[in-house]
């Protein structure tokens, strides 16, 4: 009787040791679980962080290549949302380009997810982007905006997010722009400055806001308010004359309507000194740029860090460094040099 009592408790503490190895195999795996739901989550949280992409394109299959190539060379591609707009033709003459670059885009593969508007009727690259970022910003909040002409460089989007999350709250910051064409040495990494760059660049919902596409009234602003010399770098530049113009219906430029509208709210653009994007349109394909090597940049192939600005405001020796490039770039003699240069190497024939 003795050796079975033993034989028993032998067999009960025998239970009572699978049953703890049972316990902790499931503390085991409800912890595994729990790690994996954590990652799955920070995973989600990071996707979230990401800004969606906005490529506008039009007939250009090869810049358009170029283009997102250097999207995909950037690691946080695979953990962004790409939004392609896709214009319609507007002549029988673009109708090849049109078909090539929709064969293109829906073969996109490497973003984490390819989204793809194609119109019906030819909108024009000013109310596709104005109606693109008003529908994406009013979704996801803020949104990296470039065009099919641009060559990114390897960390533009690590520094557009950045950017984003680090001004995400301070609502005298409304505009990122990545590109750099002055080549001016003086300029610091970063800066604040009041004028928006159209080529590679990003904002948030809080900020587009503000943009109001009634030429006439931010026209009307800037002279009631005596600010045209400023808005035009001290008389270095005519964007009070280019906003005229669209005004008159001889240009349809968003983006010196957002440069306006944010000028006069007094609210700041977070600009680089090195560039992180090349505009390679200035080759006589694009519809709204011309050329003579005017804008060329040379791409950083480097990180480049963001840290807040302290304080928030205008950075005014980055201000005059625009003024002298406008000065340098824009006079009658520069224009003129410009102006023969470009009818030698035939950018004029019909």
């Amino acid at each position: 009787m003795g050796k079975e009592k033993d034989m028993e408790k032998e067999k009960d503490m025998g239970k009572e040791k699978d049953m703890e190895k049972e316990k902790d195999m499931g503390k085991e795996k409800d912890m595994e679980k729990e790690k994996d739901m954590g990652k799955e989550k920070d995973m989600e949280k990071e996707k979230l962080r990401m800004a969606p992409i906005l490529l506008f394109a039009y007939n250009r299959p090869e810049h358009l290549r170029r283009c997102v190539e250097s999207l995909l060379a950037n690691s946080l591609s695979a953990k962004s949302d790409l939004f392609i707009f896709s214009d319609a033709p507007k002549t029988e003459a673009d109708k090849d380009g049109v078909s090539e670059v929709r064969a293109f885009i829906r073969r996109i593969v490497g973003f984490h997810k390819v989204n793809i508007v194609e119109r019906d009727e030819n909108w024009g690259l000013a109310r596709s982007i104005i109606d693109g970022v008003t529908t994406v910003v009013d979704k996801y909040g803020k949104v990296i905006v470039v065009e099919d002409d641009l060559v990114l460089a390897p960390f533009f989007l690590q520094f557009m997010n950045d950017a984003l999350d680090v001004y995400e709250d301070e609502p005298m910051v409304g505009h990122i722009q990545a590109c750099d064409f002055t080549q001016d040495p003086s300029l610091p990494d970063t800066f604040l400055i009041k004028w928006t760059g159209s080529w590679g660049w990003a904002t948030w919902k809080r900020a587009w806001q503000h943009f109001n596409p009634d030429g006439a009234q931010l026209l009307q602003q800037l002279e009631e308010r005596q600010l045209t010399r400023t808005f035009d770098f001290n008389g270095k530049y005519g964007f009070t004359r280019m906003l005229r113009r669209q005004i008159e219906g001889k240009n349809n430029s968003w983006a010196i309507r957002w440069n306006a509208s944010l000028f006069l709210k007094d609210i700041l653009s977070l600009n680089v000194g090195r560039s992180l994007v090349s505009n390679q349109g200035f080759d006589g394909s694009g519809t709204n740029c011309g050329g003579g090597g005017l804008y060329a940049s040379n791409l950083h192939l480097l990180p480049l860090l963001v840290t807040r600005i302290s304080p928030i405001e205008e950075n005014m020796a980055a201000r005059k460094a625009f003024e002298r490039y406008y000065a340098r770039t824009n006079s009658f003699w520069a224009k003129a040099r410009r102006r023969i240069a470009r009818t030698l190497k035939g950018d004029f024939k019909r």
